[in-house]
């Protein structure tokens, strides 16, 4: 009886460990498959898109704050002459 035992338990012990494996191969495969490849890098780019546009943003933003302070100090200089 021990050994019907046992054997059911290895037997079932198998079979899960092949659906956990079966399962888990197939969702890697899906996650590799060349569409969904394509959507990620796509997230990817649109992430990394639109932190760039923040950061010319920024930097566009620093550049006009500084030409209009330059152009007050010319402009006060021009009134002093």
């Amino acid at each position: 009886m021990r050994r019907v035992f046992w054997l059911a338990t290895g037997l079932g012990a198998g079979a899960t460990g092949t659906i956990l494996v079966s399962r888990w191969l197939h969702r890697q495969a899906e996650r590799l498959a060349p569409p969904n490849l394509a959507r990620q890098a796509g997230r990817a780019v649109t992430a990394a898109g639109a932190e760039l546009a923040g950061t010319i943003a920024t930097a566009v933003e620093a550049f006009r704050e500084g030409m209009a302070e330059r152009e007050a100090e010319l402009r006060a200089s021009d009134s002093k002459d």
